[in-house]
């Protein structure tokens, strides 16, 4: 069935009604944040699309900190797992306990029973444990001693990792990784932000804090407006050939096959989509254009993609290979 201008009017009506919920929960963040604009966005379209988060960057670059005021933005429970390596599955999921009175065993739930977790920096954890939460992340449910708990909605794993110390870290399988709908880079703010929080923050007078400025209906609700943002067959196209190229380049005439060991799942197509229809959500519009799907693909794509040892050798990363395809690849 068409869609109709005026329905797509209508759409992005309610899209601007419902914004103004997220927009006044981004100010509330803005508080304690200084810059980190593009995160802050990226981390809602995860919100929003139900998709969970990596983010990747140096040490004292406020990763942390801008999960936890996200989750404090909203009224919800929200709990902090610092992952080391003597950490064990059942110290994430929970486990059962032996009561000596009875003779019974009664099941302690972990802090994966919670709504926002903040995985903080997963690759200190050996791959046990990275199952243990991945899985948890996958089918939203646990098993303890044979029971299958349901994990509450909304459930939104953002975990960190730190790109630059090896020694006494396990490296996320690419596997695994593929369960993380969005892969952030989160990066030195400029002069300007620095000297703001220089100003802000280098005092005893404390931090700002965030105060609960959204509820998690105000999500659900928006989660049902972003399904009904009209999205056009020739954008559906788009989304499909960026991920065929990833996995087949010399077919759409990219000249990279060299690069590629290995191209983005299926996941990368699902992603995009709901991803493009966030990014229209928070521009506030009932519609998605081309430039929604290339300012996601990065970030759903640069964890998809194994590159070759050529591509290695002649230092190219898989945010090269993304930059390269969406350069070749004909926007609608």
């Amino acid at each position: 069935m068409a869609v109709t201008h005026v329905q797509v009017q209508q759409v992005g009506e309610l899209v601007r009604q419902h914004y103004v919920k997220f927009e006044r929960l981004l100010e509330e963040i803005h508080r304690v944040i200084v810059g980190q604009d593009n995160l802050l966005r990226k981390m809602l379209v995860g919100l929003l699309s139900d998709g969970h988060i990596l983010l990747e960057g140096v040490p004292g670059l406020a990763k942390t900190t801008a999960v936890a005021c996200l989750a404090r933005g909203i009224n919800t429970k929200f709990q902090r797992i610092q992952f080391t390596p003597d950490l064990l599955p059942a110290d994430i999921i929970g486990t059962q306990v032996f009561q000596p009175h009875d003779g019974s065993f009664v099941v302690r739930k972990g802090p994966i029973f919670a709504n926002l977790i903040l995985a903080d920096e997963i690759n200190r954890a050996p791959a046990k444990v990275q199952s243990a939460l991945l899985e948890a992340m996958q089918e939203r449910q646990v098993t303890i001693g044979g029971q299958t708990f349901r994990l509450e909605p909304p459930f939104l794993v953002l975990a960190t990792q730190n790109p630059i110390e090896q020694e006494g870290t396990y490296p996320l399988p690419e596997a695994q990784v593929d369960r993380f709908m969005l892969k952030l880079l989160v990066d030195y703010p400029c002069r300007e932000e620095e000297r703001k929080i220089l100003d802000r923050i280098a005092t005893h007078r404390g931090v700002p804090t965030v105060s609960p400025v959204m509820e998690p209906e105000d999500v659900f609700a928006a989660r049902k407006v972003l399904d009904e943002i009209y999205m056009d067959d020739k954008i559906k196209d788009y989304i499909v050939s960026l991920v065929q190229a990833t996995r087949r380049p010399a077919e759409f005439k990219v000249d990279i096959a060299g690069w590629i060991e290995y191209g983005a799942s299926p996941r990368a197509t699902i992603y995009l989509a709901l991803g493009a229809r966030a990014m229209a959500f928070l521009s506030g519009r009932g519609y998605v254009t081309p430039q929604d799907v290339k300012d996601i693909a990065p970030d759903v794509l640069r964890h998809r993609i194994i590159v070759s040892y050529e591509a290695e050798a002649e230092e190219k990363t898989s945010d090269d290979v993304v930059r390269y395809i969406l350069e070749r690849i004909e926007v609608p």
